[in-house]
């Protein structure tokens, strides 16, 4: 059986509470040459402590040690390139190229480095100064490991032991707990394995980096609640993150997850004259890549009464007709995508194209369009905002103009929020009376394109109210901001110079740190 990484070393899973092997997606085969155990508490316990233990060193390091780690990690993971993206495409179905070697991993040791600059500057920590009171704060770690669970449509990017929740947390200075998603484990494995040489390499804790394969839903929930657990980062489903926001509510840990996003597109009058079929195409593009597994795909489309809206709608079920099936990740998708296609049709959505589970050899669901008269998805939002996770597209048909903005209205919290209009000002009064609703339900506000695909930029939200995220305050995307997640807030009060941290002291540790000073943002020395 396949070791876990426990404390600096492979080891093997403690009374394991079973196994599970890997499937290739795209042939619709179990790949059986590994087996990889379901962790029992055992496994879990020993992990814990190994982070506690970790986190009281690592947060006596200086940001270039946590740095000096994230870019060494960032070298290994390219040494290993060939062999992890040829895993990934083996474990996932997603393109080798374009998607895994030439987007997904640089994306991941971009995110990396960003963060590695991040950890070495120091400034994303807020050190503030008040003279006067000889009060000084300063953002620093939580003090215990952070509980990271990545999804199944990123195995780079959003990975336990690699991605953008690893890479804020480590760079906060905290130790991280890694949970594989079991739809990618030897993936993870190769990660993992090149986290622990970049660990060795830079002299860090043994725990500092660890990762399990599996384990079950009682005992993941005892690890949000255990008191050594400093924090949770979680992508996936709603009912999964409901569940651990639940548990970690109740415990008082600190959960920052990303849950499910219909996304809202919502096209204007003048848009549709002025380049309906167009905007069309972007949108059955959008709803397609990937095979519809995003967390940013455009699951909601709402259109103005019209003739132009017509031509729309039969232009995007020739689109969508007209599409082949992508690969879904796991064996459950295809039906768990049926089951959202049919819970959408219960709640009065039409049929118009697909809805049927894919004859091929791998997991496929057949790409899908309904519609629903604007007066019934207000009657009833919830039910049709159910995310389904696959090339499935809601088209909400408004009644009348003023009916646009009762339907942003009754749109749940999502990460973004996407309006086309006419380029030459014609729907210029029907954004501003439609923008001041939307805005407020959604993370990211987009312009005249779809919103499937998230740069890695400082300003960037990948968040939203609830329950697309469990706090809008934050985002799982964007460096520095994504750091504040898993940080503490850490004052000190008439405390002498040599016991502060060095970006409290009167002398800039670094000369370049800023810090705010007596209301000033400056680099001086005091």
């Amino acid at each position: 059986m396949q070791p876990i990484l426990l404390d600096g070393r492979w080891v093997q899973a403690q009374a394991p509470e079973g196994s599970f092997h890997a499937f290739n997606p795209s042939q619709g085969q179990e790949l059986g040459e590994r087996d990889y155990p379901i962790s029992g508490w055992a496994d879990l316990d020993a992990m814990l402590d190994a982070g506690q233990r970790a986190a009281a060193e690592m947060a006596q390091l200086p940001g270039e040690r946590i740095g000096a780690f994230l870019d060494a990690y960032a070298a290994a993971i390219e040494a290993r390139a060939d062999a992890l993206v040829e895993t990934a495409h083996r474990e996932t179905g997603l393109p080798l190229e374009g998607r895994l070697r030439n987007g997904e991993l640089p994306r991941t040791t971009g995110q990396l480095r960003q963060a590695a600059k991040a950890a070495r500057d120091g400034s994303w920590a807020r050190p503030t100064i008040d003279t006067a009171a000889d009060l000084r704060s300063v953002l620093g770690p939580l003090g215990g490991p952070v509980l990271v669970l990545g999804p199944n449509n990123f195995p780079f990017a959003f990975n336990g032991v690699s991605g953008g929740d690893f890479a804020a947390a480590f760079a906060a200075g905290n130790p991280v707990i890694a949970k594989a998603h079991p739809a990618h484990p030897h993936t993870s494995q190769l990660l993992a394995e090149a986290a622990l040489e970049a660990l060795q390499s830079s002299g860090l804790p043994s725990g500092a980096v660890q990762m399990f394969f599996h384990t079950s839903n009682e005992l993941g929930l005892r690890v949000v609640t255990d008191p050594r657990t400093a924090a949770v980062a979680f992508t996936g489903s709603r009912p999964a993150g409901m569940a651990i926001k639940a548990a970690a509510d109740a415990a008082g840990t600190p959960a920052y997850l990303e849950m499910s996003s219909v996304n809202p597109v919502f096209v204007l009058g003048g848009a549709l004259r002025e380049r309906g079929a167009a905007i069309a195409a972007e949108l059955a593009a959008s709803c397609a890549m990937g095979a519809g597994q995003f967390c940013t795909r455009p699951g909601v489309t709402v259109l103005p009464p019209g003739a132009d809206t017509d031509a729309f709608v039969q232009e995007m079920q020739r689109l969508t007709a007209a599409t082949p099936p992508g690969v879904l990740l796991t064996p459950r998708s295809p039906q768990l995508v049926a089951d959202a296609v049919n819970a959408l049709r219960a709640a009065g959505a039409e049929l118009l194209a697909g809805g049927e589970i894919a004859d091929t050899a791998g997991y496929a669901f057949q790409p899908t369009l309904l519609k629903v008269s604007g007066s019934r998805f207000i009657e009833a939002p919830r039910a049709l905002q159910n995310e389904a996770f696959g090339q499935v597209s809601l088209l909400v048909l408004a009644e009348s103009q003023a009916q646009l903005l009762q339907i942003a209205q009754a749109l749940e919290g999502n990460l973004t929020g996407t309006i086309y209009s006419d380029t030459g000002g014609a729907d210029d009064a029907e954004y501003d009376a439609l923008e001041p609703a939307l805005r407020h339900r959604v993370g990211r506000l987009i312009n005249d394109r779809m919103p499937t695909g998230v740069a890695v930029s400082p300003a960037q939200n990948h968040g939203g109210p609830y329950p697309s995220t469990g706090h809008p305050g934050f985002t799982a995307v964007g460096i520095p901001a994504s750091l504040l997640r898993f940080a503490a807030l850490h004052s000190y009060d008439h405390v002498r110079q040599h016991r502060l941290p060095p970006s409290l002291r009167d002398a800039n540790p670094t000369g370049s740190l800023v810090r705010l000073v007596d209301g000033q943002l400056t680099t001086a020395d005091l």
